[in-house]
Parts: structure tokens; sequence; C-alpha cells
């Protein structure tokens, strides 16, 4: 009796089973004569109006899927990548993780085409298709940025986040919440590497804080004599010193009605700090009170330090006259010296003959290619709409203007991947106010493509984000520490350095 009970019970668990596989069969057969089929298509000579747009870009073979949406009340769209064939009811196109990775394995080093077809008007219209280039130059995995409110305020509620540019996942490295809603600048790598990085918590109680392999320290870049603490980092190549800046920095609302705000240097200097010995190398040549300098970063091989440097006007009246020229000085890392010659790169000029402001020096890792931003005047071109990126062949002395990379608002704030091949940067193309991460690709002959915005798990996510990102940085791997372990670096003695 107790087999035949067990018996009994095993055919009653089999049929429930069964029944539940053919419950769920039922619901996506449903879910599928719900999604109406392409038919009668008109075709269209216009490329889909995609967001963001994604039409014609180069891409790197291990990027997260392209999620769009179809600006367009459509009630249903096809898309056709490959192999690949997406039913969608409403303007929301997303991948599959896995379809996606297939996708882009498949034709790594080659050109996709993507066809997309939307029923509008319970009329369907085939767009003309367009392509995305897979190349095998990966980028590197790892997205720091600061995430800003972009109003009038200097700032209010900022926080560093990590972001894995593989997938969706996104972290918080520093938060707002566990510094007292301190502001915060942005975190730098040494070298990429995310074993040696730095950031900065502004007031009371913070300092810049080291990263070394996870170990947090908490330093006090700052001596008697410097007008603020340490501001803007670059690491040297071995990654024992960094070069920075000491600014005091401020903002002020225009009167003019086609500018908003603008944030300018009263005063500014550049310095170098050995982090071994805890020591600060001043040099009188960066630390001239009638020049402004700022934006330090070493050179790949530590010969030299580029930054800005602009004659002192009278601010705020004369902002319109504060222009920022690019130059260099030498350095040697074996005695930790600044040199005595100021070279300077280039004269800050447009094609046209009018002066601009050149800011954001950052040279790519195999030292070719020198990247800056450009803008009328000034050192803040986040509030500059005019702001473009320009690109110097350090080998052939020449300069692209990168005219497939900017738009008609602010491009800036940017980095390099770890191969050169890559570098991001923050663009306000879409409503001038919000920035966010674009990636554009860098061939070994030196031309730049298409660039595309930093993909999204949820195509409406722009538009429903209120945080600007603010100076991205690529990495090579996760950093080892998060906002908890900031928080508890802010608790320690910040250790002091000494000229």
């Amino acid at each position: 009796m107790k087999r035949k009970h067990i018996l009994n019970k095993l055919v009653i668990l089999e049929k429930l089973v069964t029944l539940d596989i053919l419950v769920a069969l039922v619901v996506l057969a449903t879910i599928a004569s719900c999604t109406p089929t392409p038919r009668d298509v008109q075709k269209s000579d216009e490329l889909p109006p995609i967001y963001p747009d994604y039409c014609d870009v180069t891409i790197p073979e291990n990027i997260a899927p392209l999620n769009f949406l179809l600006r367009a009340d459509c009630e249903a769209v096809q898309v056709q990548a490959g192999d690949i064939t997406i039913h969608a009811r409403g303007n929301e196109v997303t991948f599959d993780m896995d379809d996606w990775k297939t996708l882009i394995e498949q034709f790594s080093g080659k050109t996709i085409t993507i066809s997309v077809t939307a029923l509008i008007n319970s009329r369907w219209i085939q767009y003309k298709p367009f392509t995305w280039m897979v190349t095998k130059d990966k980028i590197d995995p790892f997205l720091t940025y600061r995430l800003i409110e972009p109003d009038y305020e200097v700032w209010h509620q900022v926080e560093l986040h990590e972001r894995c540019v593989e997938n969706y996942d996104e972290r918080s490295i520093s938060s707002y919440k566990n510094v007292g809603d301190r502001c915060m600048n942005c975190h730098v790598y040494h070298n990429q590497d995310p074993e040696r990085s730095m950031l900065y918590v502004r007031g009371e109680g913070g300092g810049a804080f080291l990263n070394e392999g996870g170990r947090l320290q908490k330093l006090n870049i700052k001596t008697d004599g410097m007008v603020s603490g340490s501001v803007y980092y670059g690491f040297s190549r071995t990654g024992r010193y960094i070069t920075f800046s000491s600014n005091v920095i401020i903002p002020a609302f225009h009167a003019k009605p086609d500018k908003r705000l603008e944030v300018y240097d009263s005063k500014s200097d550049v310095y170098v700090a050995d982090l071994q010995t805890n020591t600060i190398i001043p040099s009188p040549l960066l630390c001239d009170s009638m020049k402004f300098e700022t934006f330090p970063t070493f050179s790949p091989d530590g010969k030299y330090i580029y930054y800005c440097v602009a004659d002192n006007v009278s601010l705020p009246t004369e902002i319109s006259k504060l222009q920022y020229v690019l130059c260099r000085i030498p350095f040697d890392e074996k005695s930790g010296t600044i040199g005595t010659e100021v070279d300077t790169l280039r004269i800050a000029a447009t094609p046209q003959g009018t002066k601009s402001s050149v800011c954001h020096p950052r040279i790519s890792p195999d030292g070719r290619f020198l990247l800056y931003t450009v803008a009328d005047y000034g050192t803040f071109p986040i509030w500059h709409p005019e702001a473009d990126l320009q690109m110097m062949d350090l080998q052939k002395g020449t300069i692209d203007t990168l005219s497939i990379v900017n738009s008609n608002k602010s491009d800036t704030y940017h980095s390099w991947s770890s191969n050169s091949r890559w570098f991001v940067f923050a663009s306000k193309r879409d409503d001038g106010l919000y920035g966010k991460p674009y990636f554009c690709y860098v061939d070994k002959n030196g031309k730049a493509h298409k660039p595309f915005c930093l993909p999204q798990k949820h195509p409406t996510f722009y538009d429903n984000n209120l945080k600007s990102f603010n100076a991205p940085e690529l990495g090579k791997g996760k950093v080892p520490f998060d906002a908890n372990d900031v928080a508890k670096a802010m608790k320690q003695e910040a250790i002091p350095f000494k000229y």
C-alpha cells in the first residue's frame, strides 16, 4: 500500500510539472502572437530616429548591449541584427545578453548591419539600415565617474560611481551619504591600474585618499604658502610622484542672457608631490603669482609635465580675456626634480584666428596623441557650449579638430583607455545640461570614429536620469574599495606633507 501511495504521488507530480510547462508555452505563444509581424512594408530613405544615436558607430567587442529607443510613436518594432531578430511592443529595443555576446563574437573584426522596421499609424516602415563596426581593440572594462546635479549650485549630493562597461553592473565607490554631504573630486588612476588611484574629499575631515591595493591612506597634500589643497591630479610613470594643482575656484552667474554660470580660478599653481617621502616639490616657473597654472599631467614616459597657463587678468570683469595656453616643463623621475625651461606647445587660436582657451591635456599611454579641450575663454569648459575636443599628433605635430567627435554643446573631460585605441569624454550634446559618457575609437592610423554613448540596461535610462556624468576615467579592473571604505578612511589622521 505504501509503495502504491508513493507511485500515485509521483504520477500527480509529473502531471503538475507537465501542466506548468504547457502553461508557460501557452504564455509564450500568446506573447508572440500579440507582437505584430511586418507586412506590406514601406521603405524609407531615412535612418531610424533611435536614441542614443548608435547609427554607424565603431564599438569594441567587449561592450555591453547597445539597447535603444525608437523616437517615434510606434506600436511595435522589429530589429534584425545578424541572425538576431527582436520583436517588441512599443518603442524599446533590448538585446538578450547571451544573444548579444554570440552576435559580437560572430562579427568581431567585421561589420554588423542593423535593420529597423516599425509599425507607425498602422503602417510598417522599414528605415535605412545602419552599421556597427566591431573592432577587436577592446576598451578598458571599468569606468569611474562623478554623478552631480547640473544646476546652479557648486555641488550637491555628489557620488563617485564605478561601472563595468561589459555589462550593467554599477556601484558607489564614494558617496555623499558616507562623507557628510561634502564635495568630492574625481577618481584618477595610475596608468589605468585599479590597484593605485586617488580621489579627493573636500572640507573638514577630508583630504586626498590614496588607494594602494585597497588600502586607503588620507593625505594632507598642502603646506603653508599654497593657495588651497590639491585639486587636479596626474600620476608619474612609476606612480611615486603626482603632479597636482592648487586652485581657488570661484563660481559666478552671468549677466549675459546666452550664458548661465561661469566658474574660474582666482588663483592657481602647480606642484609635484613625492608619495614615498611625503614631500612637495615646488618650482617658481609653476607658481608664478602673475599667472594661473592648472591641469597638470605627466607624459607617459615621465619626462615632462604638461599643464595649462594663463596671464593674470582682472576677474571677473575681464573673464573673456582669460586665455590658457598649453605648456610643458621637464621632470626627472630619478632625482625628483623639475626642469628650468618651459615650452609652449600650442598658441590658443582657432582656424578663424580668434583666440581660444586650452585645458585638460591628456596624453595617450603610447605617447602619440595629446587630447585637450578648447573653449572661447576660461578654465571650466563644462559650462561652455562651444567647448570642443582637439587631438595633437605628437609625432607629426598636426592637429585634428575632431569634427566627427564634437557637437554644438560642451564636449570635454576626457581620458584614455590603456591600449590608446579608445578615449571617453563627457558630452552635453543632447540638451546642453546633462553630461553623458561617450566612447570614441582611434584606429592605428590615428583616425577618430563617430562616438557612442555608454549603453544602459533600460533604454529609457537617460530620459529619467537627473544626474550629470562628470570626468569619466577608464580603468583596467575593479577598484578594491567602496564607499564604506572611504567613510572609514575619513576617520584617519591625515598624513602631512612638507617641502
